[in-house]
């Protein structure tokens, strides 16, 4: 075994030590589920940031099943400083997908840790393992019966609960904010030891998914978009189905009727008259259900304006769409549905779209199946504007007010289109605060591209930050950068962590930014 040839190998790890610890991870898991060839390694070398393959090349990939199993795997990292990077489904799309942060580190790979411990459907409560998808989940709970909705993230059925919560994700139910509803959590830390978070420290507890606190100061949040431990299970709670579900859509004609916009649906917001989070789509956002780039436009470069004003009035499309939903008794939502439509024809313009209306739009039905729960992947739409499978999420954190929007929007158009690319972007109300979410749509297989986009990644980064934004997720390539633009002091509380929960750095180093 000791010229056995790697892919990769751990920083500052000789082959033979590396070996060794391949063969005592074979003792734990059996040969099947220790990958080392590198047509097994291909599913985890596939990324869509524009930088190559090789930077995040893994050495092995273990698939793990039991708790047991991973104590022992970090116990054996630790022995012989071996990295290990876990994934849950791996399907982080746009923001790293399966492959670790750096070259050479092993894949620690939770799929197959798939049980749905539990489900409570008088409580309203989960209890599962990191590999569990939400159609899984779905499914689970319909053949069931059980009086209850998900909220998920747009890729929906293919990602899970557990891998989603712990990067802080959202959906688009009243339960959008997804770390928010989490409640008890269980993670083996570096050392081997077992953390159960909240009430899952007292013995014969009933109430770990139902009272979030416990005793002491909260941990949970330290463990996400995080590298202190390894979560193997997660709670957290269940929307009660509504009696009556309603979806809207308003379009509004003009790019400047963004700022009105979200200043007259934020107090709904706040006041939970919406109560899911508003999202306002932009042109090429909306049209990425059913339009193609190469439909219209086959040059190179940023697609021209009359391009996309083109685009709009021939798929009758908004400058912007608006979508919400109410939920309720029929009361309540006959009562919020008067306030809503009040609030639109206050503004003075605006097509108000139901259900009925929209009959069979791909756009409106995708929106209306987020919002309700329902599974469906028509998000990955976007990857067919442009063609080419590149992708990355630009995702700053602003306040919710409308004189926010439009400066954004101008900003990110520019060096995006600077640098030969579109701005495809849709901003998302959470109440307070508002997410604006930018695809970064690029061709993978040309040269001049990649370098175009990894550029504009980082000038997107920069000339926000320097306006005073912040993003709240980011790929595996700009971690380091992002995490820096936080400041110094942020940096070294968790560094401090780092070293006092994980002093060989054997959990995802750099995540996040995050070194011992």
């Amino acid at each position: 075994m000791a010229d056995r040839q790697y892919v990769a190998l751990p920083q500052n790890v000789e082959q033979a030590e590396f070996t060794t610890a391949v063969r005592k991870f074979t003792e734990i898991l059996g040969a099947d589920n220790v990958l080392t060839a590198e047509e097994q390694l291909l599913p985890y070398m596939k990324i869509m940031m524009p930088v190559d393959e090789a930077q995040h090349a893994p050495s092995a990939a273990l698939i793990a099943t039991e708790v047991e199993q991973i104590q022992r795997i970090v116990r054996v990292c630790n022995e012989h400083k071996i990295p290990i990077w876990p994934i849950s489904t791996g399907k982080n799309l746009g923001y790293g997908s399966a492959p670790p942060g750096s070259r050479g580190q092993v894949v620690l790979d939770l799929k197959r840790m798939n049980r749905i411990i539990d489900v409570d459907p008088v409580l309203c409560t989960a209890l599962v393992e990191p590999g569990v998808t939400y159609q899984q989940l779905y499914d689970y709970i319909h053949e069931r019966k059980y009086p209850l909705w998900l909220s998920m993230p747009a890729p929906s059925a293919i990602v899970g609960p557990v891998g989603n919560t712990l990067d802080r994700g959202v959906g688009y139910t009243p339960y959008g904010e997804h770390f928010m509803f989490q409640c008890g959590m269980e993670v083996i830390l570096p050392n081997g030891d077992i953390l159960r978070t909240g009430m899952g420290g007292i013995p014969n507890s009933n109430t770990w998914q139902v009272f979030k606190w416990g005793y002491g100061p909260y941990l949970d949040g330290i463990f996400t978009q995080s590298n202190f431990g390894v979560v193997t299970k997660l709670g957290f709670w269940l929307m009660p189905a509504p009696d009556v579900y309603k979806p809207f859509a308003i379009s509004y004609p003009d790019e400047a009727d963004i700022v009105s916009l979200v200043d007259a649906f934020r107090p709904l917001r706040i006041a939970g008259i919406v109560p899911n989070a508003m999202v306002f789509v932009g042109t090429l956002y909306e049209a990425s259900a059913t339009v193609r780039r190469s439909q219209y436009y086959t040059q190179k470069g940023a697609t021209p304006a009359e391009i996309i004003r083109r685009i709009r009035q021939e798929h009758n499309i908004g400058a912007w769409t608006a979508y919400g939903a109410l939920y309720g008794t029929k009361e309540q939502v006959d009562v919020s549905w008067k306030i809503v439509t009040d609030v639109v024809r206050a503004t003075g313009k605006g097509t108000i779209i139901t259900e009925e209306d929209a009959g069979n739009n791909p756009a409106f039905r995708y929106r209306a199946d987020l919002s309700r729960g329902n599974m469906t992947l028509r998000e990955f739409g976007l990857y067919n504007w442009r063609g080419g499978g590149g992708s990355m999420w630009f995702a700053p954190v602003s306040q919710a007010r409308g004189s926010e929007t439009l400066k954004q929007v101008q900003m990110a158009t520019s060096i995006l289109n600077k640098h030969g690319l579109d701005y495809v972007g849709e901003f998302i109300v959470g109440g307070r605060d508002m997410h604006h979410i930018i695809d970064v749509l690029f061709d993978r297989t040309d040269p001049d591209e990649m370098k175009a986009a990894h550029t504009c990644f980082g000038e997107l980064l920069d000339e926000f930050n320097r306006a005073g934004y912040g993003v709240y997720r980011v790929n595996t390539a700009f971690m380091d950068k992002v995490a820096e633009s936080y400041g110094p002091v942020q940096r070294q509380v968790h560094q401090a962590l780092k070293r006092a929960l994980d002093p060989n750095g054997i959990v995802a180093p750099g995540k996040s930014g995050i070194w011992v």
